[in-house]
């Protein structure tokens, strides 16, 4: 059971749709949903705490009755951040004609799953990858149609907030330590070409596999590069060996990365030598609002947790779910071609976890996450906090879409 003002919440927005039967009235089952995500491995702490948000979501959804009477069921698939197993996946889903899937953690197993959604007309909403290929890939004018959208901020957007504050701070030479994924390889481009537009120096670029537990060499290399920040771009236990190398090596300058120094594996991994890591973040735990957060009290008594293990993938999965349930209602039919045109035009503004959400996607724009819904988090005291003052008075506000 949930708070009464959550779901006075969801009321109020469903009320600005017309309660009509889904098309496919004949059929009183419940309406599928896909999830895919990383349950298992490195990159669980995302795929966990991003499905778990969708299930309080759905849940909430279904203690109102679902769509008029049709409860949703989620058809959950560990795809084990695995790009052959996310393909293997996403063929099973759409072969079991799911309306729609909201998943995808890391960016290898997005772009081995996205053609066969786009293929079967079923609509994708990616709720933690960042790799920018991923909702661009079919955009206009490559394709007349696209079936990815997204709920999380693209590498390039994290890039711009990192490359602002390493302006902010003075930094005018930097080391990029990026793994070897296809995560890595967008993130090291993207960061590349910020930094080129701002005029700060890459003076080293290591590589590292998913893995491996000690980078020593290539943290050495990085410091002898005479670099004023350490950058780094990989998931959380790889994350975590690095900064406890650069610990030990008694570097003392800034490390900044990915949003993904605040899962907690690198946090609890990498201990004190991970304190002051800074990281883009669409939305932090704060432990002061966690005891008013509807969401978070929500989770607190679903999954008996004080901590998400990734906060930021726990509220992108709910605010996803969520939006694709208002495209449901609006579109009146489980079709994918009109709950696509449903997500590009949704006529109820969604006052979500990270922000509130009007009209977050159009034909043209499939990412619902703009720069000014980003704030800078910072590893203090064991779990993230705001880096700036500024961002933590920028939390409290609403971030509207950049139109």
């Amino acid at each position: 059971m949930f708070l009464q003002g959550r779901r006075a919440l969801l009321v109020g927005a469903l009320s600005l749709i017309p309660a009509f039967a889904l098309a496919q009235s004949d059929d009183t089952g419940p309406i599928r949903i896909g999830v895919s995500g990383p349950f298992t491995g490195g990159s669980s702490p995302m795929g966990e705490s991003m499905r778990n948000g969708i299930r309080i979501a759905v849940e909430e959804i279904n203690n109102i009755g679902g769509l008029n009477g049709r409860k949703i069921e989620l058809v959950e698939r560990d795809d084990q951040a695995n790009n052959e197993m996310g393909a293997k996946i996403a063929d099973e889903l759409t072969r079991m004609k799911v309306v729609a899937t909201v998943g995808i953690v890391n960016t290898g197993v997005g772009l081995a799953s996205i053609d066969a959604y786009q293929k079967a007309k079923i609509p994708l909403v990616v709720a933690v990858s960042t790799g920018s290929a991923l909702t661009r890939k079919y955009a206009p004018p490559a394709a007349p149609e696209n079936y990815i959208f997204r709920i999380s901020p693209t590498l390039d957007l994290e890039a711009t907030v990192v490359i602002a504050e390493l302006k902010r701070r003075g930094v005018q030479k930097v080391a990029i330590l990026a793994d070897t994924t296809a995560y890595g390889d967008a993130g090291l481009k993207a960061f590349q070409e910020q930094a080129r537009a701002a005029g700060i120096e890459v003076a080293a670029e290591e590589r590292f596999k998913i893995g491996d537990q000690d980078m020593s060499g290539q943290v050495k290399a990085a410091k002898a590069s005479g670099a004023q920040a350490l950058m780094v771009w990989g998931i959380g236990p790889e994350l975590a060996a690095i900064a406890r190398n650069k610990d030990s090596l008694g570097w003392k300058v800034p490390m900044m990365g990915s949003w993904t120094f605040s899962m907690r594996n690198f946090i609890d991994g990498a201990g004190k030598a991970g304190e002051g890591a800074m990281m883009p973040q669409t939305f932090i735990q704060d432990l002061g609002s966690s005891s008013k957060n509807s969401f978070l009290l929500a989770y607190k008594r679903t999954f008996k947790k004080d901590r998400i293990p990734s906060p930021m993938s726990a509220a992108q999965g709910y605010d996803g779910m969520h939006l694709l349930y208002l495209a449901l209602r609006q579109a009146n039919s489980t079709d994918g071609v009109k709950v696509r045109d449903a997500l590009e035009n949704l006529k109820s503004r969604y006052q979500g976890v990270i922000t509130s959400y009007n009209k977050p996607f159009s034909k043209a724009d499939h990412d619902a996450i703009t720069q000014n819904m980003l704030i800078m988090g910072v590893v203090s005291n064991g779990r993230v906090d705001y880096a700036n003052t500024d961002d933590q008075k920028k939390g409290a506000l609403l971030r509207l879409k950049a139109q």
